[in-house]
């Protein structure tokens, strides 16, 4: 893949009907607006290609769509377990004190007395809030509180500030 950073948003799970339409399984939330991003990458392994969406729909609780140059049901069965990505560029421009995920992934984290915590590895939403997991000497899991626990977040230095225990 090219230096522009791809974002993982889906994933090729199965074929749909006859006419080359696949099904597949959304990282995005709502589900559906991966249907509004096109091209995709597809990434196999070490192989890639670019496709266009032509069309898509929720078909009851699935996704599928409808890619450019895949006609019948044998070339859909053949992009079975593709990881569909897209460029940062494609998304919307988030909103001041709103953030993707994939911008807070691999950011420095720090207590607000310069405690350095770890890098964010992960985010995992929870019922209540969403959690940063932190990856330093140890795991630690920090709820994303903006104005409690997440004090800010600094895109262009690479890091956030916690009000966080490093003890806990």
């Amino acid at each position: 893949m090219s230096e522009q950073q791809h974002i993982s948003v889906g994933k090729i799970s199965g074929v749909f009907g006859i006419k080359g339409w696949v099904k597949v399984f959304s990282f995005t939330d709502p589900r559906e607006n991966i249907l509004t991003y096109s091209p995709w990458l597809l990434k196999k392994g070490d192989e890639t290609k670019t496709v266009n969406v032509v069309d898509g729909q929720l078909q009851g609780k699935t996704i599928v769509a409808q890619l450019t140059d895949v006609n019948d049901r044998d070339q859909a069965a053949s992009l079975m377990g593709w990881d569909i990505f897209i460029t940062q560029d494609q998304l919307p421009k988030a909103a001041k004190g709103e953030y993707y995920w994939s911008e807070l992934i691999g950011l420095n984290v720090e207590t607000i007395d310069g405690v350095q915590l770890g890098v964010v590895d992960s985010l995992l939403e929870t019922g209540a809030n969403d959690v940063i997991i932190v990856q330093g000497e140890r795991e630690r899991v920090i709820p994303f509180l903006q104005g409690q626990t997440i004090i800010n977040v600094d895109l262009d230095a690479g890091k956030i500030v916690v009000d966080w225990d490093p003890e806990f």
